[in-house]
């Protein structure tokens, strides 16, 4: 078979990445805006692999008893598949049962990347301020202009810009600000609406394409085209408040995009070392990949006046606001440099007074996307921390981390999973880990 053809398939399960996953022949298909226990009629688009291919969903024969309408009536199934916007490819199913799914994409992934036999995990969402349909909780979205001037999200899985009317997962501050956008350079313009609920519109235009003529006899190169200049408004100030701590962040910058997240997120750290588990005020820790550090004042208001913890962040704007947000605890402090680079580094300078302090201390992780790797996890290991605490935006990350961490003995105490990004598959984890 090509792609263009049809099929009708049954689906049978979802799997990481926002897709279900159905059988032809033996051969894995999977399909976006599906529900498992459904039957489908697709549209193959990738059959060139032998081991699965990929088609897009046209029509539902048979509905999941889960279907609903979607949240987001530009991305439902009777739409064309490449004018669907992408973003919100869990809207079509109930919101209790998306986290059903989600929560069985985790126990997966930790199954198989994991090497977790029974992984016990906890899985809710984001607390009783959020809305029944799961809609109206991004405070950061980004949106794309093309060359026809055309503002709006990209297509799911493509770069084409989608035109739409309505953006119901951002909140309606951002909506009502998006509604009126015009005039654009092609690029991306980010919508921000901090804790003083102004929303900021941050413009980061495309940097112009360079012409070069062809080379030959007098021939020269055409002038080096400008580059773009940064909007300010990315690098103003903004406060972020949590649990009623202000946190300097730049307004382009990075922050949770829930409204509710940082204090989801935290909670849960707070809740590890509850009770029996307190954290030792007289230890050294660590929180790596640590932004503006949200989780290192955690970790120091857990671990007492004299907390000793340092933040370390390769940005070094977010450096800078972290040793301001950290100011109150004499032995904080924020470090520029890569998190990689400067564990290396660590693994030579510390004294054994040092690592003595480290051993009984925690270690926690936000890594990007991609997971923190192996070789950051064998240099956090290898500092022996009494716990790690790692926060993963992704299941299949996280798993082949925690299987890195089992090699040096370490397994998990707790998984907790927090519905942060309802009506997509995305979902966050706060895994904490001992020896």
């Amino acid at each position: 078979m090509q792609p263009g053809d049809f099929l009708d398939l049954d689906i049978t399960d979802v799997a990481h990445g926002g897709v279900f996953v159905a059988r032809h022949e033996n051969r894995v298909v999977f399909v976006p805006d599906a529900v498992p226990g459904e039957r489908v009629r697709v549209r193959l688009t990738e059959t060139g692999k032998s081991s699965f291919w990929r088609a897009e969903a046209i029509d539902v024969l048979e509905a999941s008893r889960h279907r609903q309408a979607h949240v987001w009536s530009a991305a439902d199934i009777a739409n064309p598949p490449e004018e669907r916007p992408g973003g919100a490819d869990f809207g079509h199913i109930a919101l209790d049962h998306q986290r059903v799914l989600k929560q069985r994409v985790l126990e997966d992934a930790l199954r198989r990347f994991g090497g977790i036999a029974e992984p016990v995990v906890t899985m809710r969402g984001a607390g009783a301020d959020e809305t029944s349909d799961g809609t109206r909780w991004r405070t950061r979205v980004s949106l794309h202009v093309d060359d026809a001037g055309r503002i709006g999200p990209f297509a799911a899985r493509s770069h084409r810009v989608i035109g739409v009317t309505d953006l119901p997962l951002v909140t309606s501050e951002i909506e009502e600000v998006a509604r009126g956008l015009e005039g654009f350079a092609p690029g991306r313009i980010d919508l921000v609406q901090p804790a003083d609920g102004s929303v900021r519109v941050i413009v980061r235009p495309e940097a112009p394409r360079e012409i070069r003529p062809a080379r030959g006899r007098g021939s020269r190169s055409a002038p080096r085209a400008p580059r773009p200049r940064p909007d300010p408004t990315a690098h103003e100030v903004v406060s972020e408040i949590v649990g009623g701590r202000p946190f300097r962040v730049d307004a382009g910058g990075f922050w949770q995009v829930h409204r509710l997240a940082a204090v989801e997120l935290t909670g849960l750290v707070r809740r590890a070392f509850s009770g029996d588990d307190r954290i030792d005020p007289e230890a050294q820790h660590l929180d790596l990949y640590g932004g503006v550090g949200l989780f290192a004042a955690t970790l120091a208001e857990l671990a007492g006046p004299s907390a000793q913890v340092t933040s370390i962040e390769s940005d070094a704007r977010a450096t800078e606001h972290a040793g301001e947000n950290l100011s109150e605890w004499v032995g904080a402090r924020a470090e520029t440099g890569r998190v990689d680079r400067w564990l290396a580094a660590h693994a030579t300078d510390a004294g054994p007074r040092e690592r003595g302090r480290l051993r009984r201390g925690v270690v926690l992780l936000d890594p990007p996307r991609a997971g923190a790797g192996r070789q950051v996890v064998e240099h956090v290991a290898r500092l022996a921390p009494a716990s790690v605490v790692y926060v993963a935006c992704d299941p299949v990350a996280l798993a082949r981390d925690i299987a890195t961490f089992a090699t040096f003995g370490y397994r998990p105490d707790r998984i907790d999973a927090v519905d942060l990004f309802p009506n997509s598959h995305h979902i966050e984890t706060v895994a904490v880990l001992s020896r």
